[in-house]
């Protein structure tokens, strides 16, 4: 049979040999990385734009005089050598052509492991998406709102006759690091959420940790954010707050379940709940000729009773 005239089955549970799961994946990462090149090279338009809103919540030093000057609560941006300013800018169009381009690399990677799940579990990856880029993009969204209250107390331990100069890429990398830090913290109650209906972890055992994790989460507050306060606070009470969200959802969740298994049918193989109490044999009944037909029809001599 000629090549045109083949056609490749395709199996209904995505079964495939392993070459040709290299080969899907040689494609898919080829869509991937080519999507993220695109948008990188069209992002290089507006890098610098991207790199004034990353580096604003840098409070700056228009002059001397400035009272934030004198208090060392503002700085100076410097970009030190001839390479460095291209190199930060090919940097913030890559970061943006990553984040952009995310909605075309996370098809190709769910369309990649989606022929290997069972319909429920590609409902609930479904729903990881759905849910996960929002926890996370408010996570970034409270970075951001936090750089700018505290940079300034950062600044304000220089040295009173000292000016200070700060660099973009270490705006950058503390702008970035931030960002995932808090942006992670915030898929805290996700993966709880997913335990649970995984049955890894039950509602009722996720509230009993609640000790240990809201001292966990102050100290990873502590730790990740900047050295003060409000920056700590910032992160802490959101989180604890999403992991108390997190126990009431388990929780509901495990009330429903129970309700399902108590209301569900038995399966074709499992056997039914038998009642083997002894129980009182009542006396056998005496039957009478009576209670035959008036006329019963005889074989031999005998009635068919017999």
């Amino acid at each position: 049979m000629p090549k045109a005239a083949q056609k490749k089955v395709k199996d209904p549970e995505g079964r495939m040999p392993l070459t040709e799961h290299l080969r899907e994946l040689r494609n898919r990462l080829g869509i991937s990385v080519a999507a993220i090149l695109v948008v990188t090279i069209a992002s290089l338009v507006f890098a610098k734009d991207i790199m004034d809103f990353l580096t604003a919540p840098v409070p700056l030093c228009d002059d001397q005089s400035d009272p934030d000057a004198a208090a060392h609560r503002c700085a100076v941006l410097a970009q030190n050598g001839l390479t460095s300013p291209f190199a930060t800018y090919f940097r913030v169009s890559l970061l943006v052509g990553v984040i952009a381009a995310s909605p075309i690399w996370l098809y190709q990677f769910w369309a990649f492991i989606a022929p290997g799940l069972h319909r429920n579990e590609k409902k609930y990856s479904r729903a990881v998406v759905s849910v996960g880029v929002p926890l996370f993009l408010t996570g970034c969204y409270f970075a951001y709102w936090l750089l700018p209250r505290a940079i300034p107390v950062l600044l304000s331990f220089s040295a009173n006759d000292a000016t200070n100069f700060v660099s973009v890429e270490e705006v950058l990398d503390i702008t970035i690091r931030l960002a995932l830090a808090f942006g992670l913290s915030f898929e805290l109650p996700l993966v709880l959420v997913m335990l649970n209906i995984g049955g890894v972890l039950s509602g009722k055992r996720m509230l009993s940790w609640w000790r240990w994790m809201v001292v966990g989460i102050a100290v990873f507050a502590a730790a990740i954010t900047p050295t003060d306060l409000m920056s700590m606070i910032a992160l802490q009470v959101p989180v604890t707050a999403l992991y108390f969200i997190a126990c009431g959802i388990a929780l509901f969740n495990d009330r429903r379940r129970r309700r399902r298994d108590e209301e569900a049918e038995l399966a074709d193989d499992e056997a039914s709940q038998l009642d083997l109490t002894p129980a009182t044999i009542e006396a056998p009944e005496r039957v009478s000729s009576g209670s035959l037909d008036d006329n019963p029809p005889r074989l031999n001599g005998f009635d068919d009773a017999t």
